[in-house]
Parts: structure tokens; C-alpha cells; sequence
């Protein structure tokens, strides 16, 4: 009996697994080398497209403005010019006229209307209808 009670304390034993630790090491622990530090990162120029955009758009509106100025000057000189050959007219006109007095017409002889010498126009159907 002893023997049989020596065997299934053994398979008992067998069946339920026994927590082992892991083994004692000798060695010392190593000591890690450390990464070497990056330098920092010099950021880029970003030139964005709305950027370069908005430089093209001001440059635009620019020149429309110049070229608006320009034209507005030129209409204002050429009304300067315009009003001053007028006045120079006026002035040559008020030295050639002179006031002269107009020939009256004669009346000794009535007025007799003559008749028309042209053929009066022959009325037609209108055509109302394209065919």
C-alpha cells in the first residue's frame, strides 16, 4: 500500500506544475550605451503657393491702379486742352464777328405758289398675305 500511495502522490505531484524562478546570474548588468544626440532641426523656407500668390495679386492690383491713374490723368489733361481751344474759338469768333444788319425782304410782290409739275402716286393693294 505504502508503494501505491508512493506512486499517485508522485503523479499528483506530475500534474500540477511547480513555479520554477529563473536562475541567479553572476553576470553584472551591462550598461547600455547611449544614442548620440541629434542636432536640432533647422526648419526650411516654406513657400506656400497663396504666398507666392498674393505677392502676384498685389503686383496686379498695382499696375491696374497706375494704369487707372494714368488714364485718369490723361482724360483730365485732354479735358484742359479741350476746354482751352474752345475758349480760344470763342475769342476768335467775338473778333471776326461784327454785327452786321440783315437786307430786308420785298414785299412789293405777293407770293403766288406754283403748282407741282410731278405725277401724284398711284395708290396699290396692300400684300398682306407672303406667298
Amino acid at each position: 500500500m505504502k508503494k501505491i500511495q508512493k506512486l499517485v502522490g508522485e503523479e499528483e505531484k506530475l500534474r500540477m506544475p511547480i513555479a520554477e524562478g529563473l536562475p541567479w546570474t553572476t553576470d553584472e548588468p551591462k550598461c547600455l550605451i547611449k544614442p548620440p544626440v541629434k542636432k536640432n532641426t533647422i526648419p526650411i523656407d516654406l513657400k506656400l503657393h497663396s504666398d507666392i500668390r498674393a505677392v502676384e495679386r498685389a503686383r496686379f492690383a498695382h499696375q491696374v491702379a497706375e494704369k487707372g491713374r494714368l488714364i485718369k490723368q490723361y482724360k483730365m489733361e485732354r479735358e484742359r486742352q479741350q476746354k482751352l481751344e474752345e475758349e480760344e474759338e470763342i475769342k476768335r469768333l467775338r473778333k471776326e464777328l461784327i454785327p452786321k444788319a440783315q437786307s430786308m425782304p420785298y414785299f412789293d410782290r405777293p407770293f403766288v405758289p406754283r403748282r407741282s409739275e410731278k405725277q401724284p402716286t398711284v395708290p396699290r393693294e396692300p400684300k398682306f398675305c407672303i406667298p
